[in-house]
Order: C-alpha cells, then structure tokens, then sequence
C-alpha cells in the first residue's frame, strides 16, 4: 500500500514536471516569436532597400535624361546674371525656355531634397549621383530662391534643396563648384 508521504512526493513530482513542460513549453513559444519577428525585421529591411533602390533608379533616369542634361548645361553655362533682378529681367518671365531650365533644375532637385529629408532615400545615393551639380546649381541660384522667398514671404520655397545642398557641402566643405 502506497501512504501518504509518498503520494506527497509524486504529487510533488508531477508538478515539478508540469511547470518545467509549462516553461519549456513558453520558451519555445518566445523563441519562436522571436525568430519569426526576426524574420519579419529581415523582410521588412529587404523592401526597404528594394524602395530605396527603385527610387534612386527614378533619380538615376531623371538626371539622365536629355532634357534633364540639356537643362543642366543651360544653366550652367548660358544663364549668367548679376542678382536677383538681373536674373528675373534676362531669364524670367521674359526667357520663358531659360526659365524652363531653372524650373526644370529646380524641381529635380527639390524631390530628391524631399526623398532624403524624410529619409526615403540614403543621402549618399544622391552624393554619388548629382553633387557636383547640386552643390553648383544652388551655389548659382540659391540667392535667386532666398530673393525669390523674401519677396513673396514664403520662407518654404524650396527648403529641401536647401536642405540637401547644406547635407552635401558638409561632406565636401571645399569642393569647387561651377559658376
């Protein structure tokens, strides 16, 4: 016959055994949960990079094409001025195809200033890119776009150009540009 003592003990025993099945039961659950949100991290790291990568090729093709250049070099070498009123006499409202290359400049590079402000894209993408271009342009025309906002009272024209070209000219604080 079986007494009490020992009924105690295997009582005793398969409780024991119950919480470590109930432990090892838990652990396996975190781990696995664990791992799959790892997963999961992985996953979404992986779309990420994707999107950065098609959004940089959209930049790529941008910067390439031949409106794109032919606007570049337009500005670059053709749209020369003393000021801000200088500039809206020659190229403004009168120029409207020197106007268009500013626009068109402009434009690029304020999307590309959004896609890394709101860190849509690495701002190294664009370094590697369009520096030289986009440190020159807002070199040149920056002055244009602060008269531009002075005088409509709009201090957000074209903050994010600035916003990329201050990114860049920390990187290459001496970096000569074109004028």
């Amino acid at each position: 016959m079986v007494d009490l003592i020992e009924l105690q003990s295997l009582a005793y025993i398969a409780q024991v055994v119950g919480v470590v099945g109930t432990l090892t039961a838990a652990f396996v659950g975190v781990r696995s949960y664990i791992n799959s949100n790892k997963r999961a991290e992985e996953s979404r790291n992986r779309e990420l990079e994707t999107r950065q990568a098609q959004l940089f090729l959209q930049l790529y093709h941008t910067y390439h094409e031949k409106d794109w250049v032919a606007a570049l070099h337009n500005a670059i070498y053709y749209i020369n001025f003393q000021g801000f009123d200088d500039w809206w006499e020659k190229y403004g409202s009168s120029n409207p195809e020197a106007f268009q290359s500013f626009d068109l400049l402009s434009h690029s590079f304020e999307g590309a200033g959004i896609l890394v402000r709101r860190r849509l894209i690495d701002p190294s993408l664009v370094d590697d890119l369009v520096s030289e271009e986009f440190l020159g342009y807002w070199e040149k025309f920056g002055p244009i776009v602060k008269e531009f906002r002075r005088r409509d009272n709009n201090p957000h024209i074209c903050e994010n150009q600035e916003y990329m070209y201050n990114l860049l000219k920390e990187k290459h604080p001496g970096q000569h540009v074109f004028r």
